[in-house]
C-alpha cells in the first residue's frame, strides 16, 4: 500500500472524477478532507463517503476506470486500489449511515485543481469522536483536527450529537480548556452532571455523577 502523498493525490483526483462522471453523490472524507480544509495532508489512504444504495454503482464505476476492487471483512466500507494506492469507499462511518443530509452538508471546493464535495468539518470531527470506545480513545488524533478547523465546526451540533459518549465528553472538556472549542460548548447539565460550564472549573457536587449507560459506538 502506497504512502506516497503525490501518488495518493493523483488517485484521489482519479476516483473523484470517476464518481462525478457516474453522477453518484459522494464527499471526500478522512485526512484528505482535513487537508482540503487547511489541515495537514494524509499519507495513508484516500477516503470517500457514499450512500449505502450506491455501493455497487461506485464499485462498478471504479472498476471501469481501471481500479482493483476488494471486499474487506468489515461491513461498513468497500475498498479499491489504484496500483498500490488504497481508496476506502465508506457508507457507514462510526455507525452513522451516510445520508443525503450528510452529503448535502459537504462543500464543493477545489482540491488539487479538481472540484469535489468535501465533508464538512463538523462531520469530520463527529466521525472521529463517535469511533472512540473504552478500547480506543486517542485525543491526539482529534485535538489537532479541532484546532486546525475550529472556526468551521458547528460546536453545538458536535455536543448534541455526541451527548451519549463519555469519550467525546472528554474531548470537549479538553478542547474547551485549551481554547479550541468556544466557552460553554460542554453543557454538563445536559449530560447528567451537576456542574457549571467546563471552562469555569466549577466543582462537582459531593455526589458522584452516574456513569453513562449508553453503549459506546463501534470503532471505525
Amino acid at each position: 500500500m502506497s504512502g506516497d502523498p503525490d501518488a495518493l493525490i493523483v488517485t484521489m483526483k482519479k476516483v473523484a472524477s470517476t464518481l462525478k462522471a457516474a453522477e453518484l453523490p459522494f464527499a471526500l472524507a478522512g485526512g484528505f478532507a482535513v487537508y482540503a480544509r487547511g489541515g495537514p495532508a494524509s499519507t495513508h489512504d484516500v477516503d470517500f463517503l457514499i450512500r449505502p444504495s450506491d455501493v455497487q454503482s461506485a464499485l462498478g464505476a471504479c472498476v471501469d476506470a481501471g481500479l482493483r476492487p476488494e471486499q474487506p471483512p468489515e461491513d461498513w466500507l468497500v475498498k479499491v486500489y489504484d496500483g498500490e494506492c488504497l481508496v476506502d469507499l465508506i457508507f457507514r462511518p462510526s455507525e452513522r449511515e451516510v445520508t443525503v443530509a450528510m452529503l448535502e452538508r459537504a462543500e464543493e471546493m477545489p482540491v488539487e485543481a479538481v472540484r469535489m464535495p468535501v465533508l464538512s468539518a463538523t462531520d469530520l470531527l463527529l466521525n472521529k469522536l463517535l469511533a472512540f470506545t473504552e478500547h480506543y480513545c486517542d485525543l491526539t488524533t482529534v485535538l489537532p483536527l479541532g484546532r486546525a478547523l475550529r472556526e468551521q465546526i458547528d460546536w453545538d451540533l458536535v455536543h448534541d450529537a455526541t451527548a451519549h459518549s463519555p469519550y467525546a465528553e472528554a474531548f470537549l472538556l479538553a478542547a474547551e480548556r485549551l481554547g479550541i472549542a468556544p466557552p460553554g460548548t460542554l453543557r454538563l447539565d445536559g449530560l447528567g452532571h451537576d456542574a457549571g460550564p467546563a471552562s469555569t472549573g466549577a466543582a462537582h457536587s459531593e455526589s458522584e455523577p452516574e456513569p453513562s449507560s449508553d453503549p459506546a459506538p463501534a470503532a471505525v
